[in-house]
């Protein structure tokens, strides 16, 4: 059960990927236009992703309180903006071919990647549920 669970997140957070992808002309993947060379780098990117909303983003969260309060969860938005641009940044060390051109992309991306999964979680049901 443990692998479908992370087949599960993978391909929710590749999808929601691709849709960012698909509605920015600042957030895509390098290369040719075939969707086929883009799988890949996509579940790549999906995997990257997953591990920083995973491990790093919960430590800014916390640490963010004061501000995520003061705001009224509008310092969220800014964090995971922060979360997807450093995922293009640790894309590039592994030298995947990943691109998120601007902080204002990167917040409309993280809405878009935020909303997508939102749904996907309520199509298919919730990944992290036991």
């Amino acid at each position: 059960m443990g692998f479908l669970r992370f087949i599960g997140w993978l391909l929710t957070n590749a999808v929601a990927l691709a849709v960012a992808a698909q509605l920015f002309d600042g957030i895509g993947f390098g290369g040719s236009d075939d969707w086929q060379d883009k799988i890949w780098p996509l579940l790549f990117v999906a995997l990257i992703l997953g591990i920083v909303n995973s491990f790093v983003s919960p430590i800014l969260k916390f640490l963010s309180i004061p501000f995520i309060i003061i705001t009224l969860g509008l310092f969220l938005l800014l964090i995971n903006a922060l979360m997807l641009l450093f995922t293009e940044w640790l894309a590039g060390l592994f030298d995947i071919d990943f691109y998120v051109n601007g902080f204002w992309t990167a917040v409309g991306g993280a809405i878009v990647i935020t909303v997508v999964t939102w749904i996907v979680g309520l199509i298919v049901g919730d990944t992290q549920e036991a």
